[in-house]
């Protein structure tokens, strides 16, 4: 069975109805700032790679089962994969709102 550490670790997004707004001092925000989260997400895929090359090493030695070996090395890739997939986003982004005219 195929696993998303990082992308099952952020918050559940869920569109919600327009409040109405009765108070005229600022509400906090109920989750993680935008900020925090990227971070998050990146220190876990650093996490996840990391303990793919030590898994990697570990088969090369002999000291870890092949079907270990392989498990840790496709998470590794897995989360790459939606990390690289995130940071075109953001790049996308990025260049289509310096496109934008003031």
């Amino acid at each position: 069975m195929l696993e998303f550490n990082t992308l099952s670790k952020l918050p559940e997004l869920s569109l919600r109805p327009p409040q109405p707004h009765t108070s005229t001092t600022p509400t906090a925000a109920a989750g993680p700032d935008f900020a925090s989260l990227l971070g998050r997400l990146a220190s876990d895929t650093a996490s996840t790679i990391r303990q793919g090359e030590s898994a990697a090493l570990a088969g090369v030695q002999g000291s870890l089962p092949l079907q270990t070996v392989v498990e840790k090395v496709m998470a590794a890739e897995r989360t790459l994969q939606a990390a690289l997939a995130v940071r075109d986003k953001a790049v996308g982004a990025y260049q289509e709102v310096s496109r934008m005219q003031i």
